[in-house]
């Protein structure tokens, strides 16, 4: 058989018959490839009802060869119920009279006598004089169009109408559709974000999208989604998020294998609800700290030690030294009346390994501090003081550190009045390297807390030379 007859296309492109200059048959076995090839059933019938082409997808529908459906008229008693079939026929041949193509449902009989609801397209075809000439009709099962078409709505509500972040990003890992809640998320207008790479949106969190984009074309979509932070450049400057994502990868359904068309890539903005969680637990483990620290100093015989105790439970995750300071002539009751002050240096945590703090300052030499350092702020006004080096060199910020007397790597510092019974008795200093953020407001809460329980473990001891005084007196 041959290869137009498999597909039900007749031998003859028209009245005319072949082109001149081309041969039937190839014509007929071009038109007979195209019928086979494609993924919809296509029936047609001239302007006599009788059907003229049939295809394969037809032929794999209804279970009715090429062989077995051209040539016969209608539908009726084999691929319609007769009782049906006179219906079925005016609604598939009004089309020649109408503009357009004509949507229908309506159920098929199959081969083996069961039934098979389909819906249709049907338009006129015409002949060279304009005039219809007959109907093609083109159906697929109504379950698999309506796949498809939830298919189509669902892609297009993700892409307008999602709450949450959509981007199609291609193999080349670059963004290649977004929608309007992705485009606000990134900064940017929907076209203006379209292939330019990821590293001009985000300033930082980067390298892992990318790594997470490439594990998905790789592998496959992950068991979960996965929060990611990143930094996003906007015209008011960068903002830090952090978006709940989950991933898809992406192939062609028209390809034979898989063929990664790039990742399908859906995100939430979590930001709010996970520095809560962050604050959150950070509370929970300076309260557990604060609580550790009083345990572990009420067992201490040596009050000063206590104070030194406190201070190194302070440091796990809140920063890389401490020093504590004293008032070098006793205390400072009134900052004015008393003159310049005087610190004297009497705990340092170690600047080389790891391990508790140290006693310093027996001598009771007063440390050189230069005017403004933030210690004697500290003790002047009898509150906290924030500062840092700012965005300098390295080298600067060593400088910058040596100069006022702290270990070489301080880049950000909190200093903290030292109060007990209405008296000024020193300050603590908190020191971070710069692989840490600057000292925040929260910060400045616990560090003051902290210092309370020194203040009163230092006043307890009579470091400030009081208490040796009176026991001298007696």
């Amino acid at each position: 058989m041959s290869a137009s007859r498999r597909s039900g296309a007749t031998d003859e492109l028209g009245p005319d018959g072949p082109e001149p200059g081309r041969e039937g048959s190839d014509g007929s076995d071009l038109l007979a490839a195209l019928l086979d090839g494609m993924d919809a059933a296509l029936c047609a019938f001239d302007a006599d009802g009788t059907v003229t082409h049939w295809n394969r997808e037809a032929e794999r529908i209804l279970g009715w060869t090429a062989a077995e459906a051209v040539g016969r008229r209608g539908f009726a008693g084999w691929a319609v119920r007769s009782a049906d079939a006179e219906e079925v026929e005016a609604r598939l041949m009004s089309a020649m009279d109408a503009p357009g193509r004509q949507v229908h449902e309506f159920a098929l009989l199959t081969k083996d006598g069961g039934r098979v609801l389909v819906r249709t397209q049907s338009a006129a075809v015409r002949g060279p004089d304009g005039k219809p000439a007959g109907v093609y009709c083109a159906f697929s099962e109504v379950h698999a169009q309506i796949d498809l078409e939830r298919s189509i709505a669902l892609s297009e509500a993700l892409l307008e109408e999602a709450s949450w972040g959509v981007v199609l990003v291609d193999a080349d890992l670059r963004p290649a559709v977004v929608n309007a809640h992705a485009a606000r998320a990134l900064g940017a207008g929907r076209t203006s974000v379209l292939g330019r790479p990821l590293g001009e949106l985000l300033s930082q969190g980067v390298e892992e999208l990318e790594s997470a984009l490439t594990h998905v074309l790789a592998q496959g979509a992950p068991p979960a989604p996965a929060d990611v932070w990143v930094s996003v450049r906007t015209p008011e400057g960068e903002r830090r998020r952090c978006w709940r994502s989950g991933f898809v990868r992406l192939a062609s359904p028209l390809a034979e294998e898989p063929v990664p068309l790039g990742v399908g890539w859906m995100f939430q903005d979590v930001t709010e609800s996970r520095q809560a969680e962050q604050e959150a637990s950070l509370l929970r483990f300076r309260a557990q700290q604060l609580h550790r620290a009083a345990r572990a100093a009420a067992e201490c015989e040596d009050p000063a030690e206590a104070a030194t105790v406190h201070l190194d439970f302070a440091l796990a995750g809140f920063a890389d030294h401490a020093l504590i300071d004293r008032v070098a002539d006793g205390t400072a009751n009134d900052a004015e009346d008393a003159g310049p002050v005087r610190l004297v240096r009497i705990a340092a945590t170690p600047s080389g390994t790891p391990g508790p703090s140290r006693f310093a300052g027996r001598a009771g030499l007063p440390v050189r501090y230069g005017e403004g350092h933030p210690a004697l702020q500290c003790v002047a006004r009898s509150g906290s003081v924030r500062a840092g080096a700012g965005s300098v060199s390295a080298e600067a910020a060593r400088a910058w550190a040596l100069s006022r007397q702290w270990p070489a790597d301080a880049v950000h510092v909190l200093c903290t009045v030292l109060r007990s019974r209405g008296r000024t008795l020193g300050a603590v200093t908190f020191l971070r390297g710069s692989g840490r953020n600057a000292f925040e407001r929260s910060d400045t809460m616990y560090a003051e807390d902290v210092a309370v329980h020194i203040a009163a473990a230092l006043d307890l001891a009579g470091l400030t030379g009081e208490a040796g005084t009176r026991a001298d007196g007696e």
